[in-house]
């Protein structure tokens, strides 16, 4: 697979991180996610946690990294967990399962869905699970990486316990910010990733315009008469976002019906709650995922190469895609996957970033929770 200028671009997005933070080894910060969800959880629910929010970290993923550890804290604190969660199939039929979450972290039952669906695509060609009584899940994107890196194609979808995302021509959230995660195996190259929101911004954007005191351009978020809201801590309050794409000239249509299909896939199918008809006094959220593992070895003859004709097609796509000619002033063309693989080799090498007023905040819940504090070295 040929590296492309694609490659120097990837590598120039990749970073450590703004100066003055804390770089953390990667065992480092495994053991101390993995600290604070034992003083939360069990502990089999606390190493799928670690795994997951270190994957997103390493990845660039930020918003979906130990930062996380503050909306768990207060989903813990408001009861919204079943801290003695236990994850279980509860349906299975050939290629098909429903795992039940048990109503704790997301984490877990999820891991296992999808390596239940790779395990289903094996046996069949395709494996679909779902999960219901479930919560946040973490970045997707973990999820359909793990099933390519065992050679299947994968796909991970999931809906969200807080409605954010407002309908084409509408002023009242009805859907999360349902991400999608595509993610396919090549031979020679990392894979083929694929993950976004259904949402035109990330949450962890509003957060950052907040924070750098930026005004929202028209098209990211809503007032409560469904005009555009440009102050980011009015859309952090309100969370009446516009879908993928934004109005209806700019396709929001298109974003609004992926959102609606996530919502379809990872809550209807699974028989989990759709959140804007969820009981106020629910005990827990029942958040809904959708896991689908595609065994390409299934769909292709290439003489018995299979799986292995399909990689290498798609190392041929994806350097094709990257030898793309750039427009003016752009640097070359990325391929799916591209900004992450490089964080991702960087971060290993180098550490991964913690901001200083994270490190400060993971302290003080890890004193609250009488959980270890890791981060950083003991002085001498």
């Amino acid at each position: 697979m040929s590296s492309g200028a694609g490659a120097s671009a990837a590598e120039t997005i990749a970073h450590a991180g703004p100066a003055g933070d804390l770089a953390v080894p990667t065992e480092r910060l495994r053991r101390q996610i993995e600290a604070l969800f034992a003083a939360w959880c069990g502990p089999d629910h606390a190493r799928a946690s670690a795994e997951v929010l270190v994957e997103a970290d390493l990845m660039g993923i930020d918003s979906h990294g130990i930062t996380l550890v503050q909306l768990y804290e207060e989903l813990v604190t408001a009861g919204k967990i079943a801290r003695d969660a236990r994850v279980g199939v509860v349906r299975g039929f050939g290629a098909v399962a429903v795992v039940d979450g048990g109503g704790g972290f997301g984490h877990a039952p999820s891991l296992r869905a999808m390596d239940l669906a790779v395990e289903k695509a094996r046996a069949f060609g395709v494996g679909a699970v779902g999960v219901r009584n479930s919560n946040h899940f973490g970045a997707a994107g973990v999820y359909a990486l793990r099933a390519a890196r065992a050679g299947m194609i994968g796909l991970a979808t999931s809906a969200v316990h807080m409605p954010s995302i407002v309908p084409v021509f509408g002023r009242v959230p009805r859907l999360g910010t349902n991400p999608i995660a595509f993610a396919a195996p090549g031979a020679e190259g990392e894979p083929f990733l694929l993950d976004i929101a259904t949402s035109t911004i990330a949450i962890g954007k509003l957060k950052l315009a907040s924070r750098k005191g930026q005004r929202l351009p028209d098209g990211y978020a809503l007032d409560a008469e469904g005009r555009p809201q440009n102050d980011p801590d009015a859309a952090l309050r309100d969370r009446l976002m516009t879908p993928l794409g934004g109005d209806r000239a700019m396709g929001g249509h298109k974003g609004y019906g992926l959102a609606a299909m996530v919502e379809v896939l990872s809550t209807l199918l699974t028989g989990a709650s759709y959140a804007p008809l969820r009981a106020a006094d629910a005990p827990h959220y029942d958040v809904g995922h959708f896991f689908l593992a595609l065994n390409p070895e299934a769909f292709r003859d290439d003489d018995g190469a299979g799986a292995d004709g399909f990689a290498h097609d798609l190392d041929a796509f994806v350097a094709c895609l990257r030898e793309t000619p750039p427009a003016a002033g752009c640097e070359a063309v990325l391929a799916p996957g591209d900004p992450e693989h490089a964080v991702r080799a960087v971060r290993t090498r180098e550490g991964i970033p913690i901001p200083r007023s994270l490190v400060e905040r993971v302290r003080g819940i890890a004193a609250e929770r009488g959980a270890d504090f890791l981060l950083e070295e003991p002085a001498g």
